[in-house]
């Protein structure tokens, strides 16, 4: 890969201090740039040695650069574009880590339509329920899979500078469109964040909330450990995603009513059934990730 002489990262947090910290590790990037909303987080970044230096100047940031990452929760993508596209030279190749994509490609198309050729959608999956620059490692997207979505107007050399920095970084790279994307991740990822939100605050709103926490133990950990994810960014993908995740929702719903109703029934056949069922696949898949 070449080597990239600036690297700019608008959302230094896990995601883009990851990826800064693992392009520092591999050598293949000179200086680094963070930009962000707020100072503090800029202030840590730097401290942590994850950016060399910050600005909230994009003409400034983008000056030189040669890749962007922007990796801000996906209900900032929008603004984050339109602030960038003044200052954007046709060098600069720019790929995004959003966890949603049919909304970005909107966003990319209506503030970044003169350089469509260098920006390149993708979204890594990689995260955990920490956040912030402190959460950032250089081996977060070690053996990861990296799902890149590029637009029919990418320049092939674009393309191939975003596959290869996500490549260098240690992660496994898919191609997917935009809608299977967004279809693919409301089910395996989108619900299941979904769901553990609702369990754990439909549970604290309870009068024994204190009780029912205090007797938890390991299976409710492991359930709801993704409820400990960043609010923000989880409300600006159930948003951008609403409908596919409102149709993985109501498929989830009609699951929970007929488990309802075996156990209205005492049906515990049925009931068996499903578990075995679930075990079988669960344990296939587990399997498979381990091998």
């Amino acid at each position: 890969m070449t080597r990239i002489d600036k690297l700019v990262v608008c959302g230094v947090g896990l995601i883009g201090g990851s990826f800064a910290l693992a392009l520092r590790a591999a050598g293949l990037v000179g200086e680094v740039v963070g930009v962000g909303r707020t100072p503090a987080s800029l202030a840590k970044a730097t401290a942590l040695g994850i950016v060399d230096r910050a600005t909230d100047d994009w003409a400034d940031a983008l000056a030189g650069a040669g890749l962007v990452l922007i990796a801000t929760p996906v209900g900032q993508m929008d603004g984050v574009m339109a602030a960038m596209a003044p200052h954007l030279a046709p060098g600069t190749a720019v790929t995004d880590a959003g966890s949603t994509k049919s909304d970005v490609i909107e966003a990319i198309y209506r503030n970044l339509d003169r350089q469509l050729g260098q920006v390149v959608p993708s979204h890594p999956i990689a995260g955990s329920e920490n956040s912030g620059a402190e959460a950032a490692y250089a081996e977060l997207y070690r053996d990861r899979k990296v799902v890149v979505t590029p637009l029919p107007e990418n320049d092939d050399g674009a393309v191939a500078l975003v596959r290869q920095a996500w490549q260098a970084c240690g992660a496994q790279l898919f191609e997917m469109t935009p809608q299977e994307h967004d279809r693919v991740f409301a089910a395996v990822s989108h619900l299941p964040h979904l769901l553990a939100f609702g369990l754990v605050h439909d549970l604290a709103q309870r009068a024994n909330a204190e009780q029912l926490f205090g007797y938890a133990a390991g299976g409710f950990r492991d359930f709801t450990r993704i409820a400990g994810s960043h609010p923000e960014m989880w409300r600006d993908i159930c948003i951008a995603n609403r409908q596919a995740l409102i149709g993985e929702l109501d498929a989830y719903l009609a699951e929970l009513a007929l488990l309802r109703a075996y156990l209205l029934s005492g049906d515990g056949g049925s009931l068996e059934a499903i578990f075995d069922e679930a075990r079988t696949a669960r344990n296939a898949w587990a399997n498979r990730k381990e091998d």
